[in-house]
């Protein structure tokens, strides 16, 4: 009985910020950390994360008006507790490469700031950040570089550093921003890497994997969710022009009433539009317009429509058992691609597990 005590006064409890539809507390959890609670604003992605996180409470805040103290007495936390991991993956639009609506996300390049006022007052055992490879590129404007030299002299051994996703269980290239810090041992963190082969998008779709063959407009009434967008006439007829595995829309640029007017004349642009999966390679990011062939390479290898719901979540690493709850499709994939994924999390943790052990 009492050397149960010990070990659990030992396991690691964490809070995450910024939680989403729980991608990174899913992988938390199966690395074994005690995942305590998730944290957003958006009360949209309640359902899906309480129905998945088993054991965690979901607390809308905006973390601008969140305070320290009232965290600290909700979920009874203790300050400079070892035991703690505070994680912080803030949403990125504001830092991001992609062309978006800055004025949008304005708000959203201060959230890195807000997290280190938590990192600060409790002064966890452990802190991981997760955010676009942007927030490097803008440490000083993100705040990056002021938290980095707070983590180091308060005694944290912090490694940051760009990932891909791809070398660490997940079939998708997806470029990430990481940030591991401890205060426990000496050593700086590094998330567990793959030594053998990694994944494609053969390893995890396709029917020997469970994903019938369907056409455009499908919908999947079950949880499964292997439900596809629908496709006008004219872009389903575009598909068919698209070689399979691999294909971009240049196979339809010389048909003039197919060809894209935005892309007259412009062939060397943004190839991807339209553009197929390749069986043997890692998918591309799939991002929260994975659903719709015309915002990426976000076209099936080799059927003639975009990829499910569902083939979404398994190129992010969702267990095949999680279950998605909102009000609309795009929703969903507002969800799914938002999400770190939760194999890379569960890396995380366990690189952080083995040395708190």
């Amino acid at each position: 009985m009492r050397e149960n005590k010990v070990l659990n006064d030992k396991k690691i409890k964490a809070v995450d910020f910024f939680c989403g539809g729980g991608g990174m507390s899913c992988g938390m959890q199966q690395a074994e950390i005690d995942v305590l609670a998730g944290i957003d604003y958006e009360g949209a992605c309640k359902e899906t994360y309480e129905t998945n996180i088993n054991g965690a409470q979901f607390i809308q805040a905006d973390v601008f008006e969140l305070k320290e103290k009232e965290l600290q007495k909700k979920l009874k936390l203790k300050r400079n507790d070892k035991n703690l991991l505070l994680i912080g993956c803030s949403p990125c639009q504001f830092w991001s490469i992609i062309n978006t609506d800055k004025k949008k996300s304005e708000k959203s390049k201060n959230l890195l700031k807000e997290f280190s006022r938590f990192v600060k007052y409790f002064k966890p055992g452990y802190v991981v950040v997760e955010n676009v490879p942007g927030v490097l590129r803008k440490k000083k404007e993100s705040g990056l570089e002021a938290f980095i030299e707070w983590l180091e002299c308060n005694k944290y051994k912090v490694h940051f550093e760009v990932h891909n996703t791809n070398d660490y269980g997940v079939p998708q290239n997806r470029k990430r921003f990481t940030l591991v810090a401890n205060r426990v041992g000496k050593e700086k963190l590094f998330p567990v890497k793959d030594e053998g082969k990694k994944l494609t998008v053969r390893d995890v779709l396709g029917e020997k994997n469970g994903f019938p063959k369907v056409k455009p407009g499908h919908q999947d009434k079950t949880d499964f969710m292997h439900t596809v967008a629908n496709l006008s006439d004219v872009c389903k007829e575009r598909l068919t022009y698209v070689a399979k595995d691999g294909g971009n829309r240049l196979g339809f640029a010389h048909i003039l009433r197919l060809q894209l007017k935005c892309f007259i004349g412009k062939d060397n642009c943004f190839k991807d539009t339209f553009g197929r999966l390749w069986w043997d390679r890692p998918s591309s990011t799939i991002t929260t317009k994975f659903y719709s062939v015309s915002n990426g390479r976000f076209a099936h290898p080799e059927e003639d429509r975009a990829l499910s719901l569902r083939e979404g979540a398994v190129l992010q690493t969702f267990p095949i058992n999680y279950k998605f709850i909102a009000n609309s499709n795009g929703a969903i994939a507002r969800q799914i691609g938002n999400a770190v994924p939760p194999e890379y999390a569960k890396r995380i943790g366990q690189a952080i597990i083995k040395n708190h052990s």
